[in-house]
C-alpha cells in the first residue's frame, strides 16, 4: 500500500494546480448550482430512471440494455469499492487547503471516481443501443465527470479512470448485447 500512496502523493501535487483552477468555479453560485445539480444526478437517481424507463420506450430491447446495465453496475461497483480500499487515496478538499468544497462526498476516499465510472457506463451502453439518447446523455455524463474535480471531490486522474474502468464494463455489455 506504501508504493502505491507515493506515487498517488506525486499525481496529487502533480494536479493541485489544475485541481484549484477548475474549482475556482464553485465561487460562482450558477456554476456551484450546475455541478451540484449533475453531481447529485450521478449519485445513481439517473441511471435508475434510464433502467426503468428504457423497457417502456423500448420494449425487449430496452429491457436487455437495462438487465447489462444493471449487470455491469454491479461488476464496476464491486471494482469501485476494491480499488478504493486499496488506494485510500484522501480526497482533494481534504489534502490541500486551497481546494473548496461545494457538496459532500458519499465516501472518505477518491480514486477511482464512481460517478465517472457508471456514468460512461451507462451512457456508452445506452447510446450504442439507442443512438437517439447520445445528445441527452452523453453531455449529462460528462458534467457529472467534470462535477467531481469542479466541486472539489475528486482530481483528474480519478475522474480519468473512472471513465476508463466505465468505458471497460460497456465494452464487455455491448459484447454481451
Amino acid at each position: 500500500m506504501g508504493t502505491h500512496n507515493s506515487l498517488l502523493a506525486r499525481f496529487d501535487h502533480a494536479e493541485y494546480r489544475l485541481c484549484r483552477s477548475l474549482n475556482r468555479g464553485v465561487a460562482y453560485p450558477l456554476v456551484r448550482h450546475f455541478f451540484k445539480i449533475a453531481s447529485r444526478l450521478g449519485d445513481g437517481v439517473i441511471w435508475y430512471v434510464l433502467m426503468v424507463a428504457l423497457p417502456l420506450i423500448y420494449g425487449a430491447r430496452g429491457l436487455q440494455v437495462s438487465l447489462v446495465m444493471l449487470a455491469t453496475g454491479a461488476a464496476g461497483l464491486v471494482v469501485y469499492k476494491l480499488l478504493k480500499r486499496t488506494f485510500v487515496r484522501e480526497r482533494p478538499f481534504i489534502r490541500h487547503a486551497g481546494i473548496s468544497l461545494a457538496q459532500a462526498p458519499l465516501d472518505r476516499y477518491s480514486f477511482p471516481s464512481g460517478h465517472t465510472l457508471h456514468a460512461v457506463s451507462f451512457t456508452w451502453l445506452a447510446c450504442a443501443a439507442f443512438p437517439e439518447l447520445t445528445p441527452v446523455l452523453v453531455p449529462l455524463a460528462l458534467a457529472i465527470a467534470a462535477s467531481r474535480v469542479v466541486l472539489g471531490l475528486h482530481y483528474p486522474t480519478d475522474v480519468l479512470v473512472g471513465a476508463l474502468i466505465g468505458a471497460t464494463f460497456a465494452a464487455f455489455g455491448i459484447a454481451v448485447l
